[in-house]
C-alpha cells in the first residue's frame, strides 16, 4: 500500500496541517483548493476536479464553501458511486464548522454559504453515505457542540440545522452560538499558508532545579503536565498545570503569551514526547527544556514544593455555612454561565484569568469550572502570583446537590 494523495479541504486556522509534512515523507500529490493563498507547491483543486486513486476509486472535488471562502470537499466514489464523503469543516455530525475565523466582514456571508453548501452535498450524494468531517465533539472549530462519532448524508439532513431551518434562521441561530475564538487561532492560517517546517520531535534539553528556577525568574514558562491532583499535592512554585491528558494544546495554546518560551515537567519521558507531539499541531514547535521524575529534584536544596487544597462543592457549602470571605470564581466558557451560576461567584473565563488576575477579590478564592480540569490550570495560575485557592475538583451538576444556591437567568 502506498499513500497517493494527501487532500486539504481548506486553510485550516485552527491547528498547524500535517498534510504538507505527509506529502513530503511519502512523495503523494498534494490536493489543496486552488484558491487557498499558499507560497508553496501543491496540485491545485477546483470544483469537479477527480483524482483516480486506482482503476475503480476516484475523488471527486466539491467546492462547499462557508467554513472559508476556498472549502472544498472531496467525494469519494467507487465505480461512479459515492461510498463516502470528506466534509472538512463543511457539514460535521450535528452542526457546520464555524463561519467566523476568516474575515468579520465575511462571517454572515459564510453563514449563509454554509447553508447552500449543505444542501448541495444532500442535493449530490445518496442518504446512506457515510459523513466523513474534519472534526468531532468538542472542537472550537464547530459554530455549536453535539455528540456521536459517525453519521451519514440522511441523518444529517433530519437532524442537522443546516437542513431543517430556513437559512435566515439558521444564520442567525449559527451566529448567536458562536464562541470566544482561542487566541492562537490567529497565527494558524498564517503557518499554514506559509507552509509548515519539518517538525523536531527530539527530546529537549533536560532542565536541572537550578534551571527551571532560572527560567521561572526569567518570564519563561514551566509547565507541569501531570494530573491535577498530583499537582495539588505539590508542585513547583510558579508553574502552571496543564494536564497532559486534558486539552493540553487547546488551553496552553490559549493562554501562553505567543513565542513564550516552554518547559515542560512530566511524570516520564513518555509524557513529555506526548506533549511535544501536540503542542506541534498548535504551533508550539520546541519547548525549551523538560524533566522528569520526582517532583521534589525539581526545586533547590532547601526549598519546598508548594502545594494547594482540592475541594467539592459540599466542601463550598460548608465554608458558605462558616461565614467569612468566600471568593468564588467561575471560569467557565459564558455560554455556560449563561444557563446557572452559583449565586455571588465572580466570573472571568479562563482564556480572560491571566490577563485579569487583578480583577479576582482579595480573599481565598474557590475557583470552579464545569469537572475539575479548567479550574486546576485556573487555581496553579492564581497560585503562580501568591493567591490562596482551593480547586474545586467536582461537576458542577454536584452544586444544587450540595445546597448552594443557584441563579438560572
Amino acid at each position: 500500500m502506498r499513500i497517493a494523495y494527501v487532500a486539504e479541504t481548506h486553510l485550516h486556522n485552527d491547528y498547524v496541517t500535517g498534510g504538507l509534512e505527509l506529502a513530503r515523507l511519502t512523495g503523494a500529490r498534494y490536493l489543496v483548493p486552488a484558491d487557498a493563498g499558499v507560497s508553496f507547491g501543491r496540485t491545485p483543486v477546483t470544483d469537479g476536479d477527480t483524482c483516480e486513486v486506482d482503476g475503480h476509486l476516484v475523488l471527486r472535488a466539491i467546492a462547499t464553501p462557508g467554513h472559508t471562502p476556498h472549502h472544498t470537499s472531496y467525494a469519494l466514489e467507487e465505480d461512479g458511486r459515492a461510498v463516502a464523503v470528506f466534509t472538512g469543516g463543511s457539514l460535521l455530525i450535528g452542526t457546520v464548522g464555524r463561519p467566523d475565523l476568516v474575515d468579520p466582514r465575511l462571517t454572515e456571508h459564510l453563514a449563509r454559504a454554509q447553508h447552500a453548501s449543505a444542501h448541495r452535498l444532500a442535493a449530490t450524494l445518496d442518504d446512506e453515505v457515510p459523513v466523513l468531517p474534519t472534526h468531532g465533539f468538542g472542537s472550537f472549530c464547530s459554530s455549536s457542540q453535539a455528540e456521536a462519532d459517525a453519521t451519514t448524508i440522511g441523518e444529517e439532513r433530519t437532524s442537522n440545522d443546516a437542513f431543517t431551518l430556513d437559512v435566515d434562521t439558521f444564520v442567525k441561530r449559527v451566529l448567536a452560538g458562536l464562541e470566544d475564538v482561542p487566541a492562537y487561532y490567529t497565527h494558524m492560517g498564517p503557518a499554514n499558508a506559509d507552509g509548515p517546517a519539518p517538525v523536531d520531535l527530539t527530546p529537549p534539553e533536560a532542565a536541572d532545579a537550578a534551571q527551571i528556577a532560572e527560567r521561572l525568574a526569567a518570564g519563561e514558562w514551566v509547565v507541569d503536565l501531570r494530573s491535577r491532583v498530583a499537582f495539588a499535592d505539590g508542585h513547583v512554585a510558579g508553574s502552571f498545570n496543564f494536564e497532559g491528558t486534558g486539552k493540553l494544546a487547546t488551553y496552553l495554546a490559549w493562554l501562553i503569551p505567543w513565542g513564550k518560551p516552554v518547559t515542560l515537567l512530566g511524570d516520564t519521558p513518555a509524557q513529555i514526547t506526548d506533549a511535544q507531539r501536540e503542542l506541534t499541531r498548535v504551533g508550539i514547535d520546541r519547548p525549551a527544556a523538560a524533566a522528569t521524575g520526582d517532583p521534589a529534584t525539581w526545586v533547590r536544596e532547601g526549598e519546598q514544593l508548594a502545594s494547594f487544597p482540592r475541594a467539592s462543592f459540599a466542601d463550598l457549602s460548608d465554608a458558605h455555612e462558616r461565614g467569612g470571605n468566600v471568593v468564588v470564581l467561575d471560569v467557565r466558557r459564558d455560554s455556560e454561565r449563561a444557563n446557572v451560576f452559583i449565586e455571588g461567584s465572580v466570573h472571568i473565563p479562563l482564556h480572560e484569568l491571566h490577563g485579569r488576575v487583578g480583577d479576582v477579590p482579595d480573599g481565598t478564592v474557590w475557583v470552579h469550572c464545569a469537572g475539575g480540569m479548567r479550574a486546576a490550570i485556573a487555581a496553579s495560575l492564581l497560585d503562580a502570583t501568591g493567591r490562596q485557592v482551593i480547586a474545586i475538583d467536582d461537576s458542577f451538576e454536584a452544586a444544587a446537590d450540595a445546597g448552594l444556591s443557584l441563579t438560572r437567568p
